[in-house]
């Protein structure tokens, strides 16, 4: 079964939930804020999404401007960066689905359109 993974304060997630619901996807909605995708589903979104670290980031929020990852994420290996986010599900770009070879961070309905749900 996929997974997204969101927060329920979140316009964009409501609207990724919403838009999976109409197109009838089972999924399992997991809150982001308390339990973050584990490493190794972050490794799999990293390489989905070219291996390109700040893809993943949730770079607009609060904890990811207050730890100065701005400065800070380009010195960071893969390994410390998939740690860091394991570990805090605020600074993980969201919605964030995963399951049956789907690897989607953020929500834009074009390219949501293109997946085969």
């Amino acid at each position: 079964m996929r997974k997204i993974y969101t927060y329920a304060k979140c316009d964009t997630c409501r609207k990724a939930v919403k838009f999976l619901r109409g197109k009838g996807v089972e999924f399992r909605e997991i809150p982001i804020r308390e339990t973050p995708p584990p490493v190794s589903e972050l490794k799999a979104m990293l390489r989905a999404q070219g291996g390109e670290l700040r893809k993943i980031f949730n770079t607009a929020g609060g904890d990811y401007k207050a730890l100065g990852l701005s400065a800070k994420l380009p010195e960071l290996s893969a390994t410390e960066a998939l740690q860091l986010l394991a570990g805090n599900g605020n600074l993980i770009k969201r919605p964030f689905v995963v399951g049956h070879g789907t690897h989607l961070v953020g929500f834009q309905e074009g390219e949501w359109l293109l997946v085969n749900w």
